[in-house]
């Protein structure tokens, strides 16, 4: 067989992504899928790429003028089944130690997050943790959850670190970062965040942790090439709106591109900095004004819901649909961490976005795919299924796409193809072996 090489026949339905995708998708066109009936459709993949989606006319002809036997290719049948992209997470804060399953116990008796933080827990429990982790234990523990990523469909992900807060913390999550993305199927885009938290030893001055963080970290962030991205959590009682401008514009100097934790638990003209600083995607977004929303869709500033940390601290959720129909590109994605959304499932994240931000199925499809891709700067690598792309794709053991959100809670990946290679099959991971 020709290694990285398959053909995917008899799905139900195809769905390709594929349409102007220079750009994230905005209103209408959040809903246009590129479905195709999948009967009678083959996709091709050689040496790892999309070769070509047609009939077996088609694909056999492209075959022949390649100079490829069609006998030399891996057939997976799809029957009943529905093919798509692979799944992009473009937020997640995967590298950690420990876990804060305790939390949920005091949010029942009525403490609040920021009450948790405030007493050493929430981030700065992680903190700690994370800090006490060799990298060798930090690569193991996100290994497992990277796993689970892989088996729920997910091919590519956001990291970020921020649970270190120190020099040599920060960088040893980012280089476990670094050091998974050569070695899990799992592709990972890396953003530093040491403007996660002020520190405990800094807590009677911050200004002197945003010093250490302009003067010190991102020069060595971005020497050692550990990161692409910048992030920020601007909210009450962590940075102000001014501080966050002054990290983020000082991690433009050294080529990082801005990310921005906006208006989660207040309204502090979070998505407004985000357009003036013009981030890549703004995330949660949870009370972001309806200017902020405008000035976002104007920037170009894809906004980045995260539904399971609005579920699992029982808060409103963004307004999704107020968002798109304002013009803004919207992505999905987990926020997997310890304390505010703990979960894999993205599948989870799809049904939840339909169900309680009104979006519906197919904007939840685009959201999880080229516009989650857009996101974090991969969308011309993956996030649809186009003649050229990494074949990263997904068969989902469900008849149609409406499914997909309809069956909720379910993992329905089937088998998992990353670069053209069967990772995950019937379900179980296969990577490796």
């Amino acid at each position: 067989m020709r290694a990285k090489s398959l053909l995917i026949h008899n799905a139900s339905q195809i769905i390709t992504m594929h349409g102007n995708n220079e750009k994230p998708r905005t209103g209408e066109a959040m809903r246009d899928i590129g479905l195709i009936e999948g009967k009678g459709q083959i996709v091709a993949v050689i040496d790892g790429n999309i070769a070509g989606i047609g009939t077996e006319t088609q694909i056999r002809e492209m075959l022949k003028e390649a100079g490829i036997k069609i006998e030399e290719l891996q057939v997976i049948d799809a029957d009943g089944k529905t093919v798509m992209p692979g799944l992009v997470d473009p937020h997640t804060h995967i590298v950690f130690g420990g876990s804060r399953e305790y939390e949920l116990e005091l949010r029942m008796n009525g403490a609040t997050y920021l009450e948790i933080l405030a007493k050493g827990g929430g981030i700065l429990s992680s903190t700690r943790h994370t800090r006490e982790a060799s990298e060798d234990e930090l690569a193991r523990q996100t290994t497992e959850r990277l796993d689970k990523f892989l088996k729920h469909g997910v091919t590519t992900v956001e990291a970020k670190s921020g649970y270190g807060l120190t020099l040599e913390d920060e960088l040893k999550q980012l280089r476990v970062a670094k050091r998974l993305d050569a070695k899990h199927p799992v592709d990972i885009v890396s953003t530093f965040m040491a403007a996660h938290a002020v520190p405990p030893e800094y807590k009677e001055d911050p200004e002197a942790y945003i010093t250490l963080i302009i003067e010190e970290m991102l020069p060595r962030v971005a020497q050692e090439q550990l990161a692409v991205f910048n992030d920020v959590f601007c909210e009450h009682g962590v940075f102000t709106v001014e501080q966050s401008e002054r990290i983020l514009e000082a991690g433009k100097k050294h080529g990082l591109i801005p990310k921005i934790h906006a208006d989660e638990i207040e309204p502090m003209g979070g998505a407004e900095l985000a357009a003036k600083v013009g981030a890549i995607s703004a995330d949660h977004l949870l009370k972001a004004s309806d200017e902020g929303i405008h000035a976002m869709a104007e920037a170009g500033v894809v906004a980045t819901l995260l539904p399971g940390t609005a579920f699992f601290l029982m808060a409103e959720y963004a307004r999704a649909r107020h968002m798109i129909d304002a013009g803004a590109a919207v992505a999905l994605s987990t926020d997997r961490n310890p304390g505010s959304s703990p979960t894999e499932n993205l599948q989870l994240i799809m049904n939840l976005a339909v169900l309680n931000m009104k979006m519906t199925p197919t904007e939840v499809i685009t959201a999880t795919t080229i516009n989650a891709a857009h996101a974090i700067g991969m969308a011309d690598r993956v996030g649809s299924l186009e003649v050229g792309k990494q074949a990263d794709i997904v068969i989902m053991d469900v008849p149609n796409y409406q499914f997909l959100t309809y069956n909720f809670g379910v993992n329905h990946a089937h088998t998992v193809i990353k670069k053209g290679e069967v990772v995950v099959k019937g379900g179980q991971l296969c990577y490796g072996r």
